[in-house]
């Protein structure tokens, strides 16, 4: 049971850290620092800090015996799938520019329903009637969570375009968590999609990150935003997955909804009406709905 707690500490930790980073990349925003600058700060300090983790690591366990590859080139194939995390960041910091951040966070949880259309494509034997569901349920709590029904709101088609392609680049960045080199101890994984990420990010924004990058923004903003949400997610989720396992542990990772929009609310001052708040709601239930037979089967 303590072990299971762990679990989804582990979990439930990782999710915070991802839940808050949309609001502080906005504050930062508002505060004079460009989104490209921040983008490469973060991955940059994510990607130096794994660096320096997995030197140390590997040398205190230079003794023990790795598994065997089960793939070639397993650092090249999470490289490959790191592009999706910074593709993710980019397309996420692009789209809050245009729409709340509680519009933003519920924009990238499409994720929930594009994992069932993924999961369809490459193991159809995975789907049931429940997962259908669940996702149908997802998109009608998606039109209420970003007031689609309230009149009196205009969204940016910008920021919702970008909220859909960071949420299609967090559904492929989700797999290759969960699929790609397993057989890597998690600060190589880890380690290896960060740099993807950096690569993208720096082809991503390419002269940009020359014209708003300083090292004022590296040290007040890349630290923070470096280890919540490069550093501090991913090696807790691959801490935590494996022990409570993918249905509760989707579950429990689908607390960054509430807990993005309600930090916007407290430091950007967004208000988030009653209606949104029923969508959220909704999404959460479709979450819990097509992880059911996960968890009653663990």
């Amino acid at each position: 049971m303590n072990n299971h707690f762990k679990g989804v500490l582990y979990v439930g930790l990782g999710s915070i850290s991802y839940g808050i980073l949309a609001t502080f990349v906005k504050y930062a925003n508002n505060t004079g620092h460009g989104t490209a600058g921040l983008a490469f700060a973060q991955y940059l300090f994510g990607a130096s800090l794994l660096t320096l983790l997995s030197y140390f690591l590997s040398k205190k366990s230079a003794t023990k015996t790795s598994l065997p590859s089960s793939s070639k080139y397993p650092k090249l194939k999470l490289m490959l799938f790191g592009t999706f995390l910074g593709l993710t960041s980019s397309f996420y910091y692009l789209s809050i520019q245009y729409v709340p951040v509680s519009v933003g966070i519920i924009l990238l949880m499409q994720t929930i329903w594009m994992g069932v259309a993924l999961e369809f494509i490459t193991a159809r034997s995975l789907i049931n009637r429940t997962k259908i569901i669940g996702a149908i349920v997802a998109i009608i709590g998606t039109f209420l969570a970003a007031k689609v029904f309230e009149t009196d709101i205009t969204l940016d088609i910008r920021g919702i375009g970008f909220g859909l392609l960071a949420a299609t680049s967090f559904t492929g960045a989700m797999y290759a968590s969960n699929k790609v080199s397993l057989e890597l101890p998690t600060i190589t994984r880890s380690r290896f999609l960060v740099y993807g990420g950096l690569i993208v990010v720096v082809l991503f924004w390419n002269t940009q990150i020359i014209e708003e990058f300083t090292w004022m923004t590296f040290f007040k903003w890349g630290v923070f935003l470096g280890l919540f949400g490069t550093i501090i997610p991913p090696i807790l989720f691959n801490k935590g997955f494996p022990i409570i396992g993918t249905g509760l542990g989707s579950i429990i990772a689908a607390l960054e909804i509430p807990v993005s929009v309600f930090s916007a609310y407290l430091i950007l001052q967004e208000q988030i009406s009653i209606l949104q708040w029923i969508g959220i709601v909704v999404i959460l239930f479709a979450v819990v709905l097509i992880n059911s037979r996960q968890i009653t089967t663990k």
